[in-house]
């Protein structure tokens, strides 16, 4: 873990100002250079947090290093803490950066993180891209065609309008086959909002009220993302990661994180909100370790073997 004691006090750090959470993807910036950061910036963004805004997790994270010669992190919001766990993750995963971070100006501090989100925005968009066409091999019923036709280049029929896209997406503890529900969902009278689950995170697409639990981030389509992304394509047909899972069903044409009808961000942060719940840690290193069987025998960035802890690793084996 990173402390003030690592950071060289800068003068010019001092006329930093704070910026808003660095957590939320901030807006599309252009950025021609090329850089091993941009390479960086793609493994980051699928494997430790997909969703952020990296100038000012960066600007944020120097600052709050200074603030915690005084204050332990512990004394800051549940907020902060979790963008100050994300910046020691990117300073542990890019030997050198807090160098760069330290002996640079604050135009350089930006531009780095310019560039370290441009890469998690080309992998992000490359991810979208393909899952858009992939999702439809996954969710068709077998040996049959998806009936009425799904389009692969066109999502304007999926989400709530097509019947097949429409059950996986709908909330968990609601009834699709229900026609007043159904029809609620569609038309927009019954708006869902991104901490309302969608019943494919559920093993079978079920949901059990009385154990929540039960199956969930265990469905098979999240199986066959999570290959899609990390793996050759060849593995998902050998045997058939949820917010792109979530919005390749949906009959939005852009990923955005302003987007109400998918309302990403909201989402994505409502399942971290669980991984990190103290009271869900015995639930959370149980399904942690379901997943390893899928992934425990070959890394997804190297393809060499691998422990289950070093894919996955539990909250009590976390740092």
């Amino acid at each position: 873990m990173y402390r003030t004691k690592d950071v060289e006090p800068r003068q010019s750090l001092l006329k930093i100002k704070w910026t808003a959470s660095a957590l939320p993807m901030g807006p599309r910036k252009k950025v021609s250079t090329s850089d091993p950061l941009i390479s960086h910036g793609r493994h980051f963004g699928r494997t430790v947090f997909a969703l952020c805004n990296y100038p000012s997790l960066l600007t944020n994270g120097i600052l709050r290093l200074e603030q915690m010669e005084d204050t332990p992190l512990e004394d800051f919001s549940a907020d902060e803490r979790r963008e100050h766990r994300v910046f020691e993750h990117l300073l542990e995963s890019y030997p050198g950066l807090i160098e760069q971070l330290q002996s640079g100006s604050e135009e350089e501090l930006i531009h780095i993180g310019e560039l370290i989100g441009k890469g998690a925005a080309g992998a992000r968009g490359d991810d979208t891209k393909t899952l858009k066409s992939a999702v439809l091999n996954w969710i068709a019923p077998k040996g049959a065609a998806i009936r009425p036709p799904l389009h692969r280049n066109s999502k304007i029929n999926r989400g709530f309008n097509h019947e097949l896209t429409g059950s996986l997406l709908c909330p968990a503890g609601l009834d699709w086959k229900d026609p007043e529900t159904r029809e609620n969902l569609r038309s927009g009278k019954m708006s869902v909002c991104g901490d309302q689950w969608p019943i494919f995170l559920y093993t079978h697409h079920t949901y059990d009220a009385d154990d929540p639990w039960c199956g969930l981030l265990r469905s098979r389509l999240l199986v066959s993302a999570y290959k899609h992304v990390f793996t050759s394509p060849s593995s998902i047909d050998k045997e058939p990661k949820a917010t792109f899972v979530r919005f390749a069903l949906s009959s939005s044409s852009v990923f955005s994180r302003t987007d109400t009808t998918t309302d990403s961000e909201t989402f994505y942060h409502s399942l971290l909100d669980l991984f990190e719940d103290p009271d869900e840690s015995k639930e959370v290193n149980e399904l942690l370790t379901w997943w390893n069987r899928y992934c425990c025998y070959s890394s997804p960035l190297s393809g060499t073997h691998m422990l289950p802890s070093q894919v996955f690793p539990t909250s009590s084996s976390a740092k």
